[in-house]
């Protein structure tokens, strides 16, 4: 039965406009997205394909060209839009945490670094780097490694620090496929990083790991 046959309020469209995007499942979100199926298939019934092939919307997300088209009615289009969608939500958020402060929106830290670090496939270490009013310069990736480690060099965090004129900065790194929690090796670098800032007088407000929708803020616990 096509979409469009459904009752009025089983209909992803309808039932967005009704009762906001939060109340739509992965699938029906998705199904949005692609607007249409394939022979036999409605859009949610490919979204559904779509979650179990790659597992989750972090896995969509982090599919390659290749991988993407494995899946029947996916191509070049329409890996190329879930891209543009993910960067433009990385884009907007960033756009956010110019203006606001982001030692007191850690909501918004939180959703901008899963955006960046919840997709990828192998860890990586970057910073958001701050101003005076802890508003964002910058997000960059300064470290990337495998699938269980990065090897993270403080000189080289100082210089970028210094290079941006940060006052502040908010670390991040993934843990793909595993858990938030941190590390003894994690809790260390933290010290040695807000050692060698503190040299510089740079502040490190928070270390925040992610772990697809899960996040460990260092901060939160007192860690920090």
């Amino acid at each position: 039965m096509a979409i469009t046959d459904w009752p009025e309020h089983e209909r992803p469209r309808e039932k967005l406009l009704r009762a906001g995007a939060m109340a739509l499942s992965d699938a029906e979100l998705l199904a949005i997205f692609l607007r249409v199926g394939v022979v036999g298939k409605t859009a949610v019934d490919l979204a559904r394909d779509l979650l179990q092939h790659f597992h989750s919307l972090n896995g969509i997300f982090s599919a390659s060209m290749a991988e993407m088209q494995q899946v029947h009615g996916m191509g070049e289009s329409k890996y190329c839009q879930l891209q543009a969608v993910l960067e433009m939500s990385k884009r907007a958020l960033g756009e956010t945490l110019q203006q606001v402060d982001s030692f007191n929106s850690p909501a918004q830290v939180k959703a901008y670094l899963q955006l960046q670090l919840s997709h990828l496939l192998r860890e990586v270490f970057g910073i958001l780097f701050l101003d005076a009013q802890n508003r964002l310069i910058a997000y960059e990736t300064l470290f990337e490694g495998s699938l269980m480690q990065t090897s993270v060099y403080p000189r080289e965090v100082v210089k970028r620090a210094l290079a941006l004129n940060a006052a502040a900065v908010i670390l991040s790194h993934n843990h793909p496929g595993g858990s938030a929690s941190p590390s003894r090796a994690d809790e260390q670098l933290t010290l040695t990083l807000k050692e060698s800032l503190s040299l510089v007088d740079v502040k490190v407000l928070d270390h925040i790991i992610v772990a697809g929708q899960d996040t460990f803020s260092f901060s939160e616990r007192g860690m920090i």
